[in-house]
């Protein structure tokens, strides 16, 4: 190496104790070595050229790309370390890429396990358990709400670990919820439907007493078999002999002999008090009585006792409460009315004849009259072959317009959560989901904590909220209902001769699946917030939320008219035609005639000239124009939203991350594709919308790519050496990507050639003034950013030799000190050998 400041040429040879790295804090020039020739001028100015032309060295001030104190093997030295200007690279890049840097996978910003001994007066704080539980805690609940990384990789690498633990908390969770319901339960439904299909024809109260003793007491008393019995050489399953059906053993009378009914069936019925209504003063005299539409204020608790009376009970003819009759006071709605659980009721019996006089007895004392509003009859069935109870209740409503409303309501539910192996398979997943729960607890309460009241003004935070709720609801009500059943089931099978009242057990499952529907429903939409950071996935987002103005105004004008031609219908055919009996059903029948499902001829019958005109108006109006006007909204701003997407920059998504992964794996096996590892590192570059070479670097320094290939990409596409690629260079690069012609030009063999055709490329690019010699202060700049450039590829070479020099002389250390002690180790052996075979002196004197 040159000396600057003799000026007469030394050469010094490396130190052979290896102690020559400085041990300082202060940045060391590099040693000297046999690698002369020219330097930079000792002054260091930045952007000087050597006087001379012989080829590079290092300049002895130490200014650039020497070795910092702390050992880390650096490529590019930072700002007091090296002579690049500080305007060689954007301020902004570089600062968002030292921000989100947070890992160093590459040979250049990572340390060598067999490099521990270059690192040099460097103490790092032991790191104790706070810290690794606080590191565990942030990696398992970070989020991309709570995260300030910049890093694109990053933000990417979180959103991917946010939706795969999604998605198992949504298998889990539709798990549990198929495990609640399946076809079995529809059908179990539909049998017990079947077997009273003659209930919704009931339209009076001779019909009602015809189809009590007749289907009712048919389909839950079965004590007997199917067979004829004529013949007397069939003997009976249970070794009698029969002049009829076969008798069915007591303790197997169920219902379609597989549904074991649950206690005893209950009839009840409510009043209303008679002169409950107002009568106009012209029909007083000729009308006396009056009973009103039913309400609780008018319900009739006086006692109305028969005659005579021996197969029925005292309160069948006497009002009870809720209370009194030992059941939870839950109200039925019915088509015209809301009834309470109070009332006069009868427990029918186990046996058929006794339900029958029963029956008998409450038509003969007239048990039903003027005043009856409600009837309902409640039973509860067991099959035990699926598990399943079905709880049911016949409502027939006496409205104040006279004849009979039929209903029934049949819920079918699975009460006994857990008996075989599959069900203990859904018990695992309930406990797996409840950690899902108190785990997304504690992720909502660190973003609000760390957000504050900003957390609510998001749609996703709220999403997520509500779906916390829900899941909670769900896992009270299903802790609910499992102690609940285990506690009053046996208290209900302990008294087989009682009404089994399951109401509130059937109430509180029917619940329970309604709000674990809603639950799944929204956990569904809420996948959307995982996979909308792709800019195809934001389309449906994006539209309505741009357009949400629009169709807000258009809404108003929307259900003005909309209400304006359901008032309409209510008053034109509300009292002849079902679908306006209401002005409720006037709104469903009218949302219903714009999917196309309407009965035009109900309506002409009720009025021949208003009825077509208000199908014919309503047609033009709501389907013609305002139905198109909403298309139209919604088509124009997706038109919008899509075309600013296709003119969005491409960034670091989803399908770059797995192809860069793939591209991992392939290069474990030297199937490396470097044309992904480029487009990926551009796309990351740009995050920040400029592209820069210390980040471009940054990002395939990741990828193992050496600096010169760095210089050379450089070389080829940075035309004017500003260290940022512009859009025009960008566009080049794209177009080479997408034509696979990036790499197809002959590589340069050296370090020397590269830089030979960079100077011509330079040279080119050059204005015409400098053809004549003269240089001006841009090209001086440009030309002074591309040394500094080489000088930082140089030294960091130079380091990497430096490291090598060093392993290799201490190898030669540790194997002199292996040959010394093999040879003493052989020169020990060798003077025992000589002491044996020496002859012994005593003997000699003898």
């Amino acid at each position: 190496m040159s000396d600057e400041e003799g000026g007469e040429p030394t050469a010094v040879s490396r130190p052979g104790t290896g102690t020559s790295r400085p041990v300082s804090g202060l940045q060391p020039s590099r040693p000297q070595s046999t690698m002369s020739n020219r330097s930079r001028p000792a002054s260091g100015v930045a952007g000087s050229r050597p006087a001379s032309g012989v080829a590079l060295s290092r300049p002895a001030t130490g200014l650039a790309l020497s070795r910092p104190a702390t050992g880390l093997n650096v490529s590019r030295p930072t700002t007091g370390m090296s002579s690049r200007p500080a305007s060689s690279i954007s301020t902004k890049s570089s600062k968002a890429w030292n921000e989100s840097e947070t890992e160093a996978s590459t040979p250049r910003s990572a340390i060598n396990d067999d490099d521990d001994f270059l690192l040099i007066g460097v103490d790092e704080p032991e790191k104790g358990c706070w810290h690794s539980f606080s590191h565990c805690v942030g990696g398992m609940w970070s989020t991309r709400e709570m995260s300030v990384n910049e890093d694109r990789e990053i933000f990417v690498r979180t959103t991917i670990r946010e939706l795969v633990v999604y998605i198992l908390f949504l298998t889990v969770l539709s798990i549990v919820t198929f495990g609640m319901t399946s076809p079995t339960h529809f059908y179990y439904t539909q049998v017990m439907t079947n077997l009273f299909a003659d209930q919704p024809q009931v339209e009076s109260i001779d019909d009602f007493w015809v189809w009590m003793e007749g289907q009712f007491l048919d389909g839950i008393h079965w004590e007997y078999w199917y067979n004829s019995g004529d013949n007397r050489q069939y003997i009976c399953p249970g070794g009698e002999e029969s002049a009829g059906p076969c008798p069915v053993a007591p303790a197997d009378r169920n219902v379609l002999f597989e549904n074991r009914l649950l206690g005893l069936a209950r009839i009840r019925q409510l009043r209303v008090q008679n002169q409950s209504c107002e009568i106009h003063p012209d029909f007083q005299n000729s009308i006396r009585n009056c009973w009103a539409p039913y309400s609780p204020d008018v319900e009739d608790t006086a006692d109305f006792f028969p005659a005579y009376r021996q197969h029925t009970s005292i309160t069948a003819w006497s009002y009870s409460t809720a209370e009194q009759m030992d059941v939870v006071d839950f109200s039925i709605t019915g088509k015209v009315g809301t009834y309470s659980g109070n009332g006069a009721f009868q427990n029918l019996h186990s046996v058929r004849n006794e339900s029958q006089a029963i029956v008998h007895e409450l038509k003969e004392n007239l048990w039903i009259n003027r005043g009856t509003r409600a009837v309902m009859i409640d039973f509860t069935v067991y099959n035990a072959n699926i598990n399943l109870f079905c709880v049911v209740n016949f409502l027939f409503e006496f409205p104040a317009t006279g004849g009979i409303l039929p209903s029934a309501t049949y819920k079918t539910v699975k009460l006994l959560r857990y008996v075989n192996s599959y069900d203990y398979f859904i018990m695992a997943c309930e406990f797996i989901y409840i950690m899902f729960i108190f785990y997304y607890i504690v992720e909502e309460i660190l973003e609000i904590y760390k957000l504050r009241c900003a957390y609510f003004t998001g749609l996703w935070n709220n999403l997520d909220i509500v779906v916390v709720i829900l899941s909670l609801i769900n896992q009270c009500l299903n802790i609910y209902t499992y102690f609940s059943v285990e506690v009053e089931l046996k208290a209900l099978l302990s008294e087989p001769d009682v009404f089994a009242d399951f109401q509130s057990l059937g109430n509180a499952s029917q619940m329970f699946k309604s709000f674990v529907a809603i639950c799944v429903f929204f956990s569904w939409v809420k996948l959307f917030k995982y996979i909308s950071f792709n800019k195809t996935m934001t389309q449906l987002a994006s539209t309505l939320s741009r357009c949400a103005g629009d169709i807000m105004g258009f809404g108003v004008m929307f259900f003005i008219v909309f209400f304006a031609f359901a008032q309409l219908g209510y008053l034109l055919f509300g009292t002849q035609v079902g679908d306006y009996s209401t002005f409720d059903s006037a709104i469903f029948t009218l949302l219903r005639t714009i999917l196309g499902d309407f009965d035009f001829n109900s309506m002409e019958k009720a009025n021949r000239i208003l009825g077509p005109i208000f199908f014919l108006c309503y047609v033009f109006f709501v389907f013609f124009v305002l139905l198109n006007m909403f298309l139209a909204i919604i088509n124009d701003t997706y038109s919008e939203v899509k075309a600013e997407i296709a003119a969005q920059r491409n960034e670091f998504e989803l399908g770059d991350y797995m192809k860069r992964g793939y591209n991992n794996m392939l290069g474990k096996v030297g199937l490396r594709n470097k044309l992904i590892d480029i487009e990926n590192a551009l796309k990351l570059a740009n995050a920040d919308g400029q592209v820069t070479y210390e980040e471009v670097r940054q990002n395939l320094k990741k990828c193992n790519f050496s600096d010169m290939e760095i210089e050379m990409f450089f070389a080829k596409y940075d035309v004017d050496g500003d260290g940022i690629f512009s859009w025009d260079e960008g566009m080049q690069i794209i177009n080479d990507l997408d034509n696979d012609t990036l790499d197809t030009e002959a590589r340069p063999k050296s370090g020397k050639e590269a830089r030979q055709i960079r100077s011509a490329k330079s040279a080119r690019s050059r204005p015409t003034t400098a053809s004549v010699g003269t240089i001006n202060h841009e090209e001086f700049g440009m030309l002074t950013k591309r040394v500094d450039r080489m000088e930082g590829v140089i030294g960091s070479i130079v380091s990497k030799i430096d490291a090598v020099l060093i392993k290799l002389e201490s190898m030669e250390k540790s194997k002199s000190k292996r040959k010394a002690n093999i040879s003493k180790i052989l020169d020990g052996f060798t003077m025992e050998d000589e002491d044996e075979n020496r002859p012994g002196t005593s003997g000699g004197e003898d």
